[in-house]
C-alpha cells in the first residue's frame, strides 16, 4: 500500500520530511501547502507534488495522511481538524506549548480513533537506536544513570525565541523524549538550573541559553541532560548510558568518518553542522515507522502520549528553575 500524504508547512522542517516522504517507496507526496505560496511552489517544483490550501487537503480523497510542520500554534487544532477528517497525523513536536491544550487534543484523537505520531526523531537515530538494542539485550544489564548531552551550534534568533516556549519546552524536550525511551521507567522527579551565558538578548527575552537537568525515577535511576545554544565545534549530540554489568554509548558523528595522522598529531572532521544533517537518517526511518503505522501495520510511536509527558517534564523544569527546588512531575501532570 502506498500512504499518499499531504505536506502542511513548507519551511525548514518541512522540507526535511519533504524529502523523507519523497525518498520512501511506500510514499507519495501528493500535495502541499503553506502560508508562503513561494515556499510551497519551490516545494512542488522540486517533488512534483501540487500546491493546494490546507482545506483542500482536508477534503481531499487522494491523500490518507498528513505532516504538519506548521507554527506550534496551529498544531492541536490541525491535528483534531485532521483526526475528524479520518487521515492519519505526523506532527512536529510539541503538539501545544500548554499541558491542558495537549490533554483536550488528545482527548479529540482518542474519541475518533485517530492514528497520530509526535515528531521525536532522535529515537531513530540508528547510533542511539544501537544503544537502547543493547539496553533491551541485556548486555549493559540494568540502567542505572544516563547522560545526555546536545549543545546547538548556535543560538537562534531572538525572534524565535520569544515564541519558541523556552528552552525547555523547544530544545530539552528532545532530550526528555530520550531520557524517557532509555531509561525504561518514568521520571517522578526534576531539578532543572538554567543560566544566560551565550547572548543577553536572550535573557531579555524571558528565556535561557544553558541549562542542565537532573531527572529522578522512582527506583532511583537517573539521567543528567546538558543543554547549550552554543558549541563552536559543531553540533554536539552524545548520550551515555551506564549500567549494571557496563555501558553503551553513541559518540558524536561527522560527515566522513576518518582520522588523519601527520607530523602535526592527529585529526579529524568537525562534526556535523546541525540537525538536518546530523540526524538525516533519523528522519526518514521516523517517517517509514509513520508510514508503516498509517497503514495499519503497527502502533505510531512516539504518540500523543509521549509528547504530553515530555512537556510536562519540561513545565517540571521550568518550575524548577523558578522555584530553585525538585518538582516532582505529579506536580504539574
Amino acid at each position: 500500500m502506498t500512504v499518499k500524504f499531504g505536506l502542511l508547512g513548507a519551511g525548514r522542517i518541512g522540507k526535511v520530511h519533504a524529502k523523507a516522504v519523497t525518498g520512501d517507496a511506500n510514499a507519495e507526496l501528493v500535495a502541499v501547502a503553506d502560508a508562503f505560496p513561494a515556499a510551497a511552489q519551490a516545494i512542488a517544483d522540486q517533488y512534483g507534488c501540487a500546491v493546494r490550501s490546507i482545506d483542500e487537503i482536508e477534503a481531499a480523497k487522494d491523500i490518507d495522511a498528513v505532516v504538519i510542520c506548521t507554527p506550534t500554534d496551529t498544531h492541536a487544532d490541525l491535528i483534531e481538524r485532521f483526526v475528524k477528517a479520518g487521515k492519519a497525523v505526523f506532527c512536529e513536536k510539541p503538539i501545544d506549548l500548554s499541558l491542558a491544550r495537549v490533554k483536550q487534543c488528545l482527548e479529540v484523537v482518542r474519541a475518533h480513533k485517530g492514528t497520530l505520531m509526535v515528531g521525536f526523531n532522535r529515537r531513530f537515530d540508528p547510533h542511539f537506536a544501537a544503544v537502547r538494542a543493547e539496553i533491551d539485550k541485556g548486555t549493559i544489564g540494568d540502567v542505572e544513570m544516563i547522560v545526555i548531552t546536545s549543545r546547538d551550534p548556535g543560538a537562534p534568533p531572538v525572534d524565535y525565541i520569544k515564541r519558541s516556549g523556552g528552552i525547555f519546552r523547544d530544545m530539552t524536550i528532545h532530550d526528555f523524549d530520550m531520557a524517557r525511551f532509555l531509561l525504561g521507567e518514568e521520571v517522578t522527579e526534576v531539578s532543572a538550573t538554567a543560566a544566560v551565558l551565550v547572548d543577553p538578548a536572550i535573557g531579555e527575552a524571558g528565556d535561557f541559553d544553558s541549562v542542565q537537568v537532573l531527572l529522578k525515577t522512582a527506583s532511583g535511576k537517573q539521567a543528567m541532560i546538558s543543554n547549550s545554544r552554543r558549541a563552536t565545534y559543531g553540533y554536539d549530540q552524545r548520550i551515555e548510558v551506564h549500567g549494571s554489568k557496563g555501558a553503551a554509548s553513541a559518540e558524536n558523528q561527522r560527515p566522513v568518518s576518518i582520522e588523519v595522522a601527520t607530523a602535526t598529531g592527529y585529526n579529524r572532521p568537525p562534526l556535523h553542522d546541525f540537525f538536518m544533517t546530523r540526524y538525516t537518517e533519523a528522519y526518514a526511518a521516523e517517517i517509514a515507522a509513520f508510514i508503516a503505522a498509517a497503514g495499519g501495520k503497527g502502533a505510531a510511536a512516539p504518540s500523543g502520549e509521549d509528547g504530553l509527558v515530555a512537556l510536562a517534564l519540561a513545565d517540571a523544569a521550568v518550575k524548577s528553575v523558578a522555584e530553585k527546588r525538585t518538582v516532582l512531575v505529579s506536580e504539574v501532570l
